[in-house]
């Protein structure tokens, strides 16, 4: 979908379409009016980063927060494995606290350069992923945050018992809702991420998922609102669930910068590097623990998505 005139005030025109223009211009008023205004129409979708007065390209991003950090960090490490070849570039979230579906909309308008969400079908049909699965398939080993007073009744159950007993709370947008339904367990949905602590302790429900790397982090932010929340000590559920970055369809030049900054990245040892730092907390936790883990299926992956590579936390 093509940006409206807005796109007038964040182009970055290159400096030889302006030099082609400019003899025009100076031809008559209405003609250079009419080019500037149709000029955008004809620009790669690559052109909407916005460019600061020093040359650095600004790349707007979602989802931003303290539980995303990893992924932003990783983005700036490739971008600055490919600074020689492809000039400098700085990372701006986006500004404004939106929804998953709206954050993949305002990546086709423009307004967004980069989100780092797990992949679907439908998102691969909207978005251009760069298929390198960023977090390793640590965000699809899940653990269960509950009440405190339901731990023994649910260390006490089977698999069987998890799906006929339990009621998981999930956000109606994460790609993972068609995920669990499919494996036969009980849902209700909310319509936002922060509401499912609160309908929680309610008892709306039993237990929500979050990932390996998110759970502890997202309880310990709330500890002081929600003390009678933790993290469920003895089940996890797995299933294969790659994270990507992604970019408008139309914007092959980041995708392809990204994908070589990542093999970089891989090949010198730093992005493994980053990964362990940033997770060392939950590597440590998981090689210490002995849960029950439910391996599911994931019908919602595209036929070509590769198995997660485990290997840097979890064999």
């Amino acid at each position: 979908m093509m940006p409206r005139w807005p796109i007038l005030g964040i182009v970055n025109f290159a400096q030889p379409s302006v030099v082609a223009l400019a003899p025009v211009c100076q031809r008559g008023k209405k003609i250079s009016i009419f080019l500037l205004l149709i000029f955008p129409l004809f620009l790669p979708l690559s052109c909407f980063a916005v460019s600061s007065g020093s040359g650095e390209i600004k790349l707007r991003y979602f989802p931003a927060g303290p539980i995303y950090e990893y992924r932003w960090k990783l983005l700036e490490l490739v971008l600055a494995h490919t600074q020689i070849t492809d000039g400098p570039a700085v990372l701006e979230p986006y500004p404004d606290d939106v929804t998953q579906n709206r954050g993949i909309l305002l990546l086709q308008s423009g307004a967004i350069d980069v989100v780092a969400l797990g992949t679907n079908a439908e998102r691969e049909a909207e978005m251009l992923p760069v298929r390198q699965d960023i977090l390793r398939g640590i965000v699809g080993y899940r653990l269960l945050v509950i009440r405190a007073a339901d731990q023994a009744r649910i260390a006490g159950m089977n698999e069987q018992a998890l799906r006929q007993q339990l009621i998981f709370g999930l956000n109606s947008q994460w790609a993972d809702l068609a995920i669990l339904r499919a494996n036969g367990f009980m849902i209700e949905t909310s319509s936002g991420y922060e509401n499912l602590f609160g309908m929680l302790v309610a008892k709306r429900f039993d237990a929500f998922t979050r990932g390996l790397n998110e759970a502890g982090l997202e309880l310990d932010q709330r500890k002081n609102t929600y003390p009678q929340l933790v993290v469920e000590k003895t089940k996890a559920l797995y299933f294969p669930y790659p994270v990507y970055f992604w970019v408008n369809k139309g914007n092959t030049t980041l995708a392809q910068r990204i994908e070589r900054g990542l093999k970089l990245a891989l090949a010198d040892g730093s992005f493994r590097k980053l990964f362990e730092t940033y997770h060392a907390a939950e590597i440590k936790t998981l090689a210490s623990e002995r849960r029950e883990v439910i391996r599911l299926a994931n019908p919602i992956l595209p036929a070509h998505t590769a198995e997660p590579d485990t290997r840097w936390w979890w064999h």
